[in-house]
């Protein structure tokens, strides 16, 4: 029972001679420990939240115009303009105050004006450089003069050592395109799937709805965009993730893979144990703002508003929409093992646990044998089954006692981890292997997995591990950036020893893991059972194929000319046409965070260009030269709308905007509903790697991950992620539902390699030799 003295500070015992008190030093010692590290971290992020604050000045420069406005006191050359005697002439308690206390109070006082207006001017001339966003539509590789005067005018404008949310006043506010061309671009990306008749009649509601209503919710929408940072951000939240009451276990949840040929310990306790303090570096970090923004071209910023609730976030179930509860300086961490919650304390004397003592602490709780209390195995699974049971028995088993404070103590913590008990992780001498991983990550058992939390950690016993997502705070590239820095952290800094373990000492004082008490009623475990089955019935229906493609990479189709990007897209359309005989509405995710709260926005990328272009590939008399000229339009087209997605004028964005600003008015368009009811039967997304460039794949070629995915988006439809692993590599995770007969995973991803090579094949050169690529001769 040491863990249970150290816990107390004191003791004391009632004699006859009066009180015997005994002061336990070590734990006094913890304690002044705690605290002076509790106002360093203070005293830090005051001191980054003023540096970022006064972003791209800083406080050296306020000194440096007080001293230049002092000076003009004694140089009598009046730089104010006569405002220092005015400001002088101006201030309270002048007949206790000199002259010349007066005049120095005024230069101070105008020095500080004129430093604040300085740099809202620096913040503004900022702001109107990064409006500018016609370098994205220059081609690859050629700049034009006007770019590299901008570009050049950003760096000077963008100061030195930015910290993360430097650049965030800064960032231009999304802006709100013109009905008309969003409606343009709508009907021109629908015409390839409809037939004149039923396109006659869309265009017919279009040409209605801005003779109507277009105008009049336009305006409220820009109104919103000048009140607002941005104007899709919050709505999109609230109405697309919080207010569904669906399950959001595969339905919205992603995964996040491991490293792909590298298990840097087989040791589960000892990888938990670096990964965990690995992730408490990057959070230390993010709390102090010290991460540096992520910057296209290595100049233009990225917003860094979605990084603020990575850590001590959980989602909330409500009956008519959820809530998304993001706290401060959480110390603690819940482990779920076979069936049970641990409570593990993350701090001692002040600071991290080290990856030794973490190790330790892991290895206590997969040593423990205690066995689950009843309803305590299954519980998770009410974050994975509808939203409105589960908001109904948070509110009535879980409101007082025990199991208050259980439920609390899960969604307080820093983040959720689950101890597996099988070994998953890609093996290429197991078939499919990869396909069980992923399975493993997006859903587990039903049970495991906290899916409310910001993100569940998963370890497995084999050393792999893996991360489920919850979307609503977030998107991938976020968590991609924090895992990117976890990986490198634990392979190439805080490493192993030869037999597997944490590097450094133990420490066998840490009090053990605490497990949670819960004490459920009949009527919960009902709705933990039948919040399970239907999870389970969910997870049965997943049908998932991955798959690594090596016969070439994003490096051959640079070569080629070609976006990467739209290389995949146009491969997708034409193994979506080969495998359905149909076209479809496909979703791509673009990203907005060149503006502030910036977070997606659709690129459509079935265009009359791609049907086109496939049509000619399944046109025995189509030549080849026809063929490669219809791929080049189709591409440039869909990188161009990619572009357009980027800079603010998509579609999906806009027009589901003024379907929300239509239903706050009470109006109902015939428009807008048949907009935001047509399914996205292929959704699609790339990955981004490499965000942090930590790790240099060139010299360290296994040290990859295969990226993430997500679950099927229709029911009848796929869910494709593809991710650019270095020059030579591109994984694929695909989704569908083995409940509808016409989806196949598989079957798509050997459509999606065979059109991939189809198209690579169009470059060969005109002697009927082939591009070749590290030795491969692609025809």
């Amino acid at each position: 029972m040491a863990e249970a003295h150290q816990a107390v500070g004191f003791e004391f015992t009632v004699r006859p001679d009066g009180v015997d008190i005994k002061l336990s030093r070590e734990v006094l010692k913890n304690i002044y420990l705690s605290g002076v590290t509790a106002w360093k971290k203070r005293a830090i992020r005051f001191k980054n939240g003023v540096l970022a604050g006064v972003y791209p000045a800083s406080p050296s420069s306020w000194l440096i115009v007080v001293i230049v406005m002092m000076s003009s006191l004694y140089t009598r050359i009046d730089a104010s303009l006569g405002m220092i005697h005015v400001i002088r002439d101006t201030l309270p308690f002048t007949d206790q105050l000199s002259l010349q206390t007066r005049a120095v109070l005024g230069a101070i006082l105008f020095a500080t004006g004129l430093w604040l207006f300085l740099i809202f001017l620096l913040r503004y001339t900022l702001k109107a450089l990064l409006s500018y966003h016609a370098w994205i539509f220059e081609s690859h590789g050629r700049m034009s003069t006007s770019t590299k005067v901008w570009l050049s005018l950003v760096k000077m404008f963008s100061g030195r050592r930015p910290l993360l949310y430097s650049f965030q006043a800064s960032l231009p506010r999304l802006p709100v395109p013109s009905v008309e061309e969003t409606i343009q671009r709508y009907l021109e990306s629908v015409r390839p799937l409809l037939d004149n008749d039923k396109y006659n009649q869309m265009e017919i509601l279009a040409n209605e709805f801005m003779d109507t209503q277009a105008s009049q919710l336009q305006r409220y929408l820009i109104l919103k965009s000048w009140w607002s940072n941005n104007y899709v951000s919050d709505w999109w939240e609230e109405y697309i993730y919080l207010r569904g009451r669906s399950p959001i276990m595969v339905n919205s949840n992603f995964y996040v893979m491991d490293l792909l040929y590298i298990t840097p310990t087989h040791r589960q306790a000892a990888r938990a144990g670096n990964v965990v303090h690995a992730m408490l570096q990057y959070r230390r970090k993010l709390e102090r703002g010290e991460h540096a923004p992520l910057r296209a071209l290595g100049t233009v910023p990225m917003c860094s508003a979605q990084m603020e609730r990575m850590f001590n976030t959980t989602r909330l179930p409500g009956v008519e929409t959820d809530i998304v509860q993001h706290l401060n300086d959480r110390k603690h961490l819940v482990v779920y093992h076979q069936g049970r919650f641990f409570q593990l304390w993350l701090y001692t004397g002040g600071r991290h646990l080290l990856p030794s003592e973490l190790e330790m602490q892991f290895q206590r709780i997969l040593k423990d044998k205690s066995a689950p209390q009843p309803g305590e195995l299954k519980l998770a699974a009410l974050t994975a089954g509808n939203r409105v049971p589960w908001a109904q028995a948070r509110h009535q088993f879980f409101s007082s006692g025990v199991n208050k404070q259980s439920l609390d103590a899960i969604e307080s913590s820093a983040f959720f981890l689950s101890l597996d008990d099988e070994p998953q992780g890609y093996d290429p001498s197991k078939e499919r292997s990869l396909d069980s991983y992923a399975k493993s990550l997006l859903h587990g058992k039903c049970y495991d997995r906290w899916f409310d939390k910001s993100f569940t950690l998963i370890s497995y016993p084999n050393g792999k591990m893996g991360i489920n997502t919850e979307h609503s705070w977030a998107d991938a590239p976020i968590v991609g950036h924090m895992w990117e820095f976890v990986l490198a952290t634990d392979c190439f800094h805080l490493g192993y020893t030869e037999e597997g373990h944490c590097k450094g000492d133990l420490n066998k004082g840490l009090p053990f893991p605490t497990r949670l008490k819960f004490d459920l009623p009949t009527e919960c475990l009902k709705v933990i059972e039948s919040s399970y089955v239907l999870a389970k019935q969910i997870a049965d229906d997943v049908d998932f194929y991955g798959y690594l493609f090596n016969d070439f990479g994003k490096g051959l189709i640079k070569k080629c000319r070609t976006s990467p990007d739209a290389f995949i897209q146009m491969a997708l359309q034409l193994a979506q046409f080969r495998d359905q005989k149909v076209f479809c509405l496909t979703y791509e995710s673009s990203m907005t965070r060149m503006f502030r709260e910036g977070r997606t926005e659709t690129v459509r990328s079935c265009t009359c260009e791609a049907v086109s272009f496939v049509r000619a590939m399944e046109d025995c008399r189509a030549t080849k030269a026809q063929r490669l000229s219809l791929f080049k339009k189709a591409a440039d087209k869909h990188q161009n709308m990619y572009r357009l997605a980027m800079t603010g004028a998509g579609i999906d964005r806009h027009l589901f905007c003024l379907y929300i600003v239509s239903k706050y008015y009470g109006g109902n368009s015939p428009f807008l509903k048949q907009v935001l009811s047509e399914p996205w039967k292929l959704s699609t997304s790339q990955t981004p790697q490499q965000q942090l460039n930590l790790v240099d794949i060139n010299k360290f070629p296994k040290y990859v991950s295969a990226g993430g995915g997500f679950g099927p988006v229709a029911d009848d439809g796929y869910g494709v992620s593809y991710i650019f692993v270095g020059e030579n590599l591109i994984t694929f995770h695909i989704s569908s539902k083995y409940s509808c007969p016409d989806t196949d995973s598989y079957r798509f991803g050997q459509q999606i390699q065979k059109a991939m090579l189809d198209i690579q094949a169009l470059f060969s050169t005109e002697n009927g030799s082939a591009i070749v690529q590290n030795g491969k001769k692609h025809m």
